[in-house]
């Protein structure tokens, strides 16, 4: 994991902690009767300078970074600086953000939501879909494809709650050698990019040279989170929509859908991928 630089400024934050299993009983197609741990899902109400803003439903692993990287990939926090603190209480399942300034025109800047196809956080604030065009990525980021066999492989071998008890998301953020930065899982993986895009702000963190992996599809509002994180290239699992698409290849983002094993399916974004790792098919 990287290591945080005592010297840049940091908020005030809570260590809140929350179980993230459960132990529920189960009776199976035999009628035998077990034990098995199932992932924690707990509701987490923002209330920023007093003022309710949203509710997130969560596994809770990382509640105060997931916070921050919410207000940031939502665009109402311009700099980690405005914030002074983020306190968890998981007794009332809330957390109060303290700014300096406030958010300004709150009101209108929350007021017009999109429905999402997301789990564990239903809308986003429309006026994302406006800022996709001044987004600018790295044109001369490059992968290559042996590093993506890296990245597969070591989320492969993770230790996870989905090994433990499935039903969550994972994301992941690498370096472009390689090399895991951070994995956090959560019941959606909306919280799970945000939790990571709050972990890159805490730890001052660019994205110009950074890979993003996610269990989850690439929909339209996952790829614009990870522009809006300088990241140039997005890692699934799974596959990606058709809005997705469009908006990775308006703001020049390499998609890489379906990646398991020695497969991917590039999608957008070829110039990027350095081919290096061919020999393995012969």
């Amino acid at each position: 994991m990287t290591p945080r630089d005592p010297s840049r400024y940091r908020p005030a934050l809570s260590d809140a902690h929350a179980s993230l299993t459960c132990e529920v009983t189960a009776v199976d197609e035999r009628g035998r009767v077990s034990a098995i741990h199932i992932p924690s899902e707990r509701p987490l109400t923002v209330y920023v300078d007093k003022r309710e803003l949203v509710t997130l439903m969560t596994l809770g692993g990382h509640p105060e970074a997931l916070t921050l990287g919410y207000l940031r990939n939502q665009r109402l926090v311009g700099a980690l600086e405005d914030v002074v603190s983020v306190q968890v209480d998981w007794e009332v399942d809330a957390v109060a953000v303290v700014t300096r300034g406030g958010i300004a025109d709150v009101e209108q800047r929350t007021a017009k939501k999109v429905v999402t196809t997301g789990c564990g956080q239903g809308s986003v604030f429309g006026g994302l879909m406006d800022e996709v065009d001044r987004i600018a990525l790295p044109p001369d980021a490059r992968l290559a494809q042996s590093v993506v066999y890296r990245i597969v492989d070591t989320v492969r071998q993770q230790q996870s709650i989905y090994k433990q008890a499935g039903s969550v998301h994972g994301c992941a953020l690498f370096d472009n050698s390689g090399e895991l930065l951070y994995f956090i899982e959560d019941v959606g993986r909306h919280n799970a990019v945000d939790a990571i895009a709050g972990r890159m702000w805490l730890d001052g963190l660019e994205g110009a040279d950074k890979v993003f992996y996610t269990t989850g599809r690439l929909t339209s509002e996952m790829v614009i989170k990870g522009a809006q994180m300088g990241i140039p290239f997005l890692l699934s699992r799974s596959g990606t929509t058709q809005m997705g698409h469009m908006v990775a290849e308006r703001v020049g983002l390499s998609l890489l859908a379906r990646c398991t094993g020695k497969h991917f399916l590039l999608l957008t974004g070829r110039e990027r991928l350095v081919f290096d790792a061919a020999e393995e098919w012969h």
